[in-house]
């Protein structure tokens, strides 16, 4: 695949590629399976669990690899590549690159703050799965697949703002990085979803031999501002909920005038049909 560029379409799930509401991606399902016509790769990332994404992935008929809990860890199915990634794990048939601590780290800082911000929060591991459904509107199936996760903690914030950026700097000092999503606030390593995408790109370039790629990010909410940042393209989906997300960057943004799969599709096939000449390798 030396001779061209690959096109790569990293995006967020919730409230982008499926339905903030009903979790659905039916708006999205035909064009999604040109993109599988065109090998063009759909790489998930998102601030679902590696169990979540599974399930998703069976649906979706996508064989790609995927980036979970908001950029803390790679998986990448074995035998994608010709070989390994340096740098990976091999964890149940995938080549994982973990780049955040295992969860119960986090919920043992938690654990340490609770008393000093006493019912001000409630955690996914806290909450147990019949709490988890109450939050996300998931099934009790679904909330206990969310519950499985393996290197960060989501959590509600019920405290104001201003204790909320005293919470905030309290983990940071444990060592904990919190991350606001358009639910709920995760709280990890020093780890995001654009670090995790600028990695599985270099892996895409160097398995491939390419010099760069043609790439777009996708995302509706504050914790997809990092990816949104470092791709070739930004496509910001409209949501029902918030403002679309704050940026740094003008160049190669495009912003959905519809919420959802819809904007999703809308803002695909803009990026398909407008494909910037501009090859996009920095740090390659």
């Amino acid at each position: 695949m030396s001779a061209s560029l690959p096109r790569l379409i990293f995006t967020d799930l919730d409230g982008s590629l499926l339905d903030h509401e009903s979790y659905s991606f039916a708006a999205a399902a035909s064009l999604l399976q040109e993109l599988a016509s065109a090998c063009i790769p759909v790489v998930p990332v998102t601030s679902k669990t590696r169990v979540e994404i599974e399930a998703l992935r069976e649906q979706l008929n996508n064989r790609h690899p995927f980036i979970v809990e908001n950029g803390a860890a790679v998986f990448i199915p074995q035998g994608y590549f010709d070989q390994p990634p340096v740098g990976t794990d091999n964890v149940d048939g995938y080549w994982v690159k973990a780049m955040s601590g295992p969860r119960q780290r986090w919920l043992d800082v938690l654990e340490k703050l609770r008393p000093d911000f006493q019912g001000e929060f409630e955690g996914f591991h806290q909450a147990g799965p019949a709490g988890i459904a109450q939050m996300t509107g998931l099934s009790p199936e679904g909330a206990a697949l969310a519950n499985r996760r393996e290197y960060s903690e989501p959590l509600q914030w019920r405290g104001t703002a201003e204790r909320k950026a005293a919470f905030v700097q309290a983990l940071q000092g444990a060592g904990a990085r919190a991350l606001q999503g358009g639910r709920f606030l995760t709280v990890a390593g020093d780890c995001d979803k654009g670090r995790a995408l600028e990695w599985l790109r270099r892996a895409y370039c160097r398995a491939w031999q390419a010099a760069g790629t043609i790439d777009i990010a996708i995302g509706d909410s504050g914790n997809d501002v990092a990816m949104l940042e470092v791709a070739g393209s930004a496509l910001l989906v409209r949501s029902p909920a918030h403002d679309y997300p704050q940026l740094q960057r003008s160049e190669g943004v495009m912003r959905s005038a519809a919420c959802g799969p819809e904007g999703w599709v809308e803002g695909v096939r803009q990026w398909l049909d407008d494909q910037d000449p501009h090859i996009y390798s920095k740090g390659q």
